[in-house]
């Protein structure tokens, strides 16, 4: 789950991070009482708004109103700007960069610092970083950020304003359950304080049933792709042309690598999970019909989700669907035979493994075969 700018930084005020104060509006004639001078900024769940045009300044209540006309209805990246922001502009003497997101390699919290905010964390040179593994069990420890702080060349009162904060960014962090917690840039005021100058947040969907009141938050997903989250489908469009639908997320990104390398290009990604019910595969796979593909890869492996399962439920979604579009199916494991008879009578192209399985998709894409 992905928050807009304001309400992540809603949250962040909960936990007692300092923010700018600010005013949220739909229309330009719902602005009353902005805090000027102002930056009217674009809400929209993707980077890069200021390059974009997306957030600009604004000193009088009318150049509010008329830059926010200006910037309500933009596209930003293939995000349509549906709100704005205005928020009281800082007097910034110095950017800092700070964040909590998840090593999953270390399979612990990590906690990223620099002083050169303002910048995306990964043009930042490696040596101007300072990341340490917080260990769950213990949490963040004192000397950590002493040693962060030491790093990023604060002087004690600004030093310990910035340790106040990534307590609390931690303690966040943790209790909602977060992917990702960012402060970019993290300001230092001229006046010698320390202030969230902006504001991501990203909370795990999988704690989502935790986390009820964030239920109805804009999410940066395709009508589809939110079609499939209600359905508790696991479904993501892609750049390409090529349906691909596979059971687990390891099979499915697999799939998708052979097919890049057999110079094919995924439409979608749909993991069928483990479910041994046609009608909620026949659900996944209507609704990789409806991104209309040129050609569908199926690759099952069968165990939990049965061969045939799956193969009568891709046989319903066809008949109900009324589609035409060409199946190129590699299924192996339980009940594969049944399964392999079902899909040979709707007129798949079989194959036998995941290479040729791709191999095959883009040649009939290609139209030969």
């Amino acid at each position: 789950m992905k928050f807009l700018e304001y309400k992540a930084k809603a949250i962040f005020a909960k936990y007692g991070i300092p923010v700018p104060r600010g005013v949220v509006a739909a229309r330009p004639e719902e602005i009353h009482d902005p805090p000027l001078p102002c930056m009217v900024k674009a809400q929209v769940l993707v980077g890069g708004r200021g390059k974009a045009g997306g957030i600009k300044p604004a000193a009088t209540i009318e150049e509010a109103h008329a830059i926010a006309s200006q910037i309500l209805g933009m596209d930003i990246k293939g995000y349509k700007v549906k709100t704005v922001y205005l928020e009281q502009r800082l007097d910034i003497e110095k950017e800092l960069y700070l964040s909590f997101t998840i090593d999953r390699s270390a399979r612990e919290p990590l906690l990223i610092a620099s002083a050169m905010g303002g910048m995306e964390i990964e043009t930042v040179p490696h040596d101007q970083l300072f990341m340490q593994h917080i260990p769950t069990l213990i949490g963040i420890q004192p000397y950590v950020l002493r040693s962060m702080t030491k790093r990023l060349g604060l002087a004690d009162h600004l030093g310990e304003q910035v340790e106040d904060i990534a307590r609390k960014a931690y303690a966040l962090f943790r209790k909602e359950d977060a992917e990702l917690v960012e402060i970019n840039p993290l300001v230092v005021t001229k006046g010698g304080k320390v202030i969230a100058g902006d504001a991501k947040l990203v909370v795990d969907d999988n704690a989502e049933y935790r986390h009820l009141e964030y239920a109805k938050l804009d999410q940066d997903r395709t009508a589809l792709e939110e079609e499939a989250h209600e359905k508790g489908i696991t479904f993501i469009q892609l750049d390409g042309d090529i349906g691909v639908i596979a059971n687990g997320a390891g099979l499915t990104m697999a799939t998708l690598d052979v097919l890049n390398l057999k110079g094919g290009k995924g439409g979608t990604f749909l993991d069928l999970g483990g479910t041994d019910d046609p009608d909620k595969v026949a659900q996944a796979f209507e609704l990789l019909i409806k991104a209309k593909p040129s050609v569908i890869l199926l690759n099952i492996f069968g165990g939990i989700t049965k061969a045939d399962t799956v193969a009568l439920g891709v046989k319903k979604a066809l008949e109900v669907m009324h589609a035409d579009v060409p199946v190129v199916a590699r299924i192996k494991g339980v009940n594969e035979d049944a399964a392999k008879q079902i899909l040979r009578d709707i007129g798949m192209h079989p194959a036998e493994t995941m290479e040729e399985a791709a191999e095959l998709a883009v040649q009939v894409k290609r139209g030969g075969v």
